[in-house]
């Protein structure tokens, strides 16, 4: 995405993090930190944002690497696994939700205090319905409504007034009462501070794990990284700049409310345990009279309505992110064109947000489960980083964090420290994570797994720094008994093993002598040592730079199987000509349900060369038991030169016409999973479907065919495959995937 596309500068980026950390933690968290550990709670929150300082600069490592939308989410597509990116995708996005959640509700129930405190002024006693439920759900309600339609309306959902407002709020706060402050006697501060940790060390901790989310909002920035200009600058300097405006304001504000905001003679410790919820308006009543308490409630409604804003925004972009990659259903990826926002995933994220509105009488759970997921994620975040580097991290990075490993290692363990105090404190917090989990996993496996494999393996085909950056070494492993095929085979092998990231490794197995002569080479060791020779010979004509390997057994296609296991090898690609039935049944077949890896089989005469290839057919039946195989080779075909890819449909001629229209929109779907922006389908009708696909082939370069999957370990050519390959003479690869 280039600059035109992206609506956030440095300005709007800070915002949206100033947005989701500064208010709603400090109003709701303070009190329990001075309950916990008395004045001590100032140490609590520096130390938390010395923690949450090592995080934010992993962070914006990983956000000006990846400068896309999604976060979290993206660092570990990049980094992880396909599967461990869903499951982070899927916990951030949960906790963005539920933090959502929390801020309507706490903007709810601020605004009920204001209603009930103006119904007073104006009409004396109010009713009972005001501080009902209903009326505080309603209230909830109609601000993540108000917010689903700005955020469907631009990127930054109306913009940051709300912010600056409540910016502006807590600044007189902190100025009326250093005010207060500096003209009271030198002694004020001391002994308000003393003792300043009446509970020890474990007031300390407790404090920290208890107001570590109120630092959270940062990594927001990332979540919407794909919508800020000039990503590489502008995204590092808006996570510190968000972090620092937050402390800037917490710091001095926890130090007038422990000093100037306590009545006479008592401590913090004891009016925090006795307010935990409104001890700041306290404090601001005591030292600016009747008009603090209302700026305090004015800050809070504006903290609340902007945090809720930054998270509903944060995980619609999760949301999208993930549907783009297949993790989540597809519409929900798109955006539209009027006002280049992801709709569907706002509206998503806000259907989600209403339900838990609905269903969830009490989100205190929920609230614990967003922290301990946040610091999972933040802990994942750090060790993403840290293997980022170890692959050699992303050539011409805009920004690096210092120190590395040490400040990414102690923030990772900091993070996990605090997310297992977390689990200890709430123990139904870890329920609901596992249950949450539990659910991604299934809805996953069941639902999105095929797709968002596919994708993946397409992705990282048509770029293969992914391959490095996520620490693969694929090797293919390519029997050799004739050099005349080798070059075409070996082109076959780059594009499963891109070069420079994997291997290709060419074999040639002898069968032993019958005699052994001392001193005299056999004659089947000269002719195998001839073969790989001209074969690496026509490699390297070619420009390429496969290995070489010979080994002896009296059992060919048992010592494949064995060099396959032993090198793991991640794919295994053999050429043949004929297809005998003793060589299908009685070697491939078995070959293919043996070994532990792809098996690729290619069919074309000498000279074949995949640059010459410009035309490919892809007979689907439905299923996608090969797609991910099918989309990797796919993927690498279109990087290395421009394709023309047809997905082709083959029914018979009584097939209902709805059955066709079905299966074409399958197959669309499918040909923009594997092969985006270069595949269209066609559906052809026939009396009989082997012939309409044999007449097809003719006109293509390549035909690319999946091979039947009968079980887990069990793989056999069909009958249409075996048609096909006896009665076409075009070059053809067939595919059998793992497992």
């Amino acid at each position: 995405m280039n600059d035109a596309q992206r609506s956030l500068g440095l300005l709007g980026a800070t915002g949206v993090g100033v947005g989701a950390i500064v208010g709603g933690g400090i109003l709701a968290l303070a009190g329990v930190a001075f309950a916990a550990t008395g004045p001590g709670a100032l140490l609590a929150f520096s130390l938390n944002g010395a923690i949450a300082l090592l995080t934010a600069l992993s962070f914006a490592e990983m956000a000006a690497s990846f400068p896309e939308s999604g976060g979290t989410y993206t660092f570990a597509k990049k980094v992880l696994s396909v599967e461990t990116a869903f499951m982070v995708g899927w916990v951030v996005w949960f906790a963005s939700i539920v933090a959502a959640v929390l801020y309507a509700l706490g903007f709810a129930a601020y605004g009920v205090i204001v209603a009930d405190e103006l119904w007073q002024l104006a009409l004396g006693t109010p009713p009972d319905w005001l501080g009902s439920r209903i009326a505080v759900t309603a209230l909830a309600i109609l601000a993540t409504l108000f917010y689903t339609w700005s955020l469907s309306r631009s990127a930054a959902g109306g913009g940051q007034g709300a912010t600056i407002g409540k910016v502006i709020v807590f600044l007189i706060l902190i100025a009326g009462g250093s005010w207060v402050l500096f003209s009271r006697p030198a002694g004020t501060i001391p002994s308000a501070m003393s003792p300043f940790l009446p509970n020890g060390t474990a007031g300390l901790f407790q404090a920290m794990g208890y107001t570590f989310i109120a630092l959270q909002g940062f990594d927001l920035i990332a979540a919407v990284g794909g919508e800020v200009r000039s990503p590489g600058r502008n995204l590092p300097r808006a996570m510190l700049l968000s972090l620092a405006a937050a402390l800037a304001i917490y710091l001095p504000l926890l130090l007038i409310i422990a000093t100037v905001g306590m009545p006479e003679g008592r401590s913090v410790l004891e009016v925090g345990a006795e307010n935990p919820e409104t001890i700041v308006a306290v404090a601001a009543e005591r030292f600016l009279g009747p008009w603090g308490y209302w700026l305090v409630l004015v800050a809070a409604v504006l903290s609340m309505l902007s945090a809720l804003q930054a998270n509903l925004l944060a995980s619609s972009r999760i949301a999208m992110s993930m549907a783009r990659d297949r993790t989540l259903p597809s519409r929900f990826g798109s955006v539209n064109e009027r006002h280049g926002t992801p709709l569907n995933a706002v509206l998503l994220t806000a259907g989600a947000v209403l339900a838990i509105l609905f269903l969830i009488s009490d989100v205190a759970v929920a609230g614990a489960v967003s922290s301990l997921i946040f610091l999972i994620t933040f802990a994942l975040a750090h060790w993403t980083n840290i293997l980022l580097r170890r692959r050699g991290g992303v050539r011409d990075a805009p920004f690096r964090l210092p120190f590395f490993p040490l400040i990414p290692g102690l923030g990772m363990l900091c993070c996990v420290l605090l997310a297992i105090f977390q689990g200890f404190s709430v123990p139904s917090a870890g329920v609901v994570a596992v249950v949450w989990l539990g659910l991604g996993a299934g809805l996953y496996l069941t639902f999105f797994a095929d797709r968002a494999r596919a994708v993946d393996a397409s992705a990282e085909a048509r770029d293969p720094e992914l391959v490095r950056l996520r620490g693969r070494n694929p090797l293919v492993l390519v029997p050799i008994a004739n050099p005349a095929s080798a070059q075409g085979l070996v082109e076959v092998a780059n594009a499963l093993a891109p070069r420079d990231l994997g291997r290709v490794m060419l074999l040639s197995v002898v069968k032993p002598p019958e005699e052994w002569t001392p001193g005299h080479a056999p004659q089947q060791l000269i002719d195998a040592q001839s073969v790989l020779g001209e074969s690496l010979t026509a490699s390297f004509s070619a420009d390429l730079a496969p290995e070489a390997l010979i080994t002896v057994s009296d059992q060919p296609w048992d010592e494949i199987c064995r060099i396959s296991s032993f090198h793991d090898c991640e794919s295994l690609l053999l050429g043949f000509g004929k297809l005998s039935e003793e060589l299908m049944g009685d070697h491939l077949e078995h070959l293919m349900s043996t070994v532990d890896s792809h098996v690729v089989l290619l069919r074309a005469a000498p000279g074949f060369c995949l640059s010459n290839v410009k035309r490919i057919l892809v007979p689907v039946g439905g299923r996608r038991d090969q797609s991910r195989l099918r989309a990797r080779l796919l993927g690498s075909l279109c990087r290395m030169g421009d394709r023309e890819i047809v997905f082709l449909g083959a029914f018979s001629e009584d097939t209902p016409q709805e059955v066709c229209d079905a299966a074409e929109a399958d197959l669309n779907a499918l040909a923009h999973d594997e092969a985006p922006g270069h595949a269209h389908v066609r559906i052809v009708r026939g009396s009989d479907v082997a012939e309409e696909l044999i007449a097809e082939a003719a006109g293509y370069d390549l035909v690319l065919m999946g091979l039947q999957r009968l079980g887990a370990r069990r793989k056999s050519f069909g009958k249409l495959a075996l048609k096909v390959t006896r009665e076409t003479s075009g070059p053809l690869l067939m595919i059998s995937r793992r497992g």
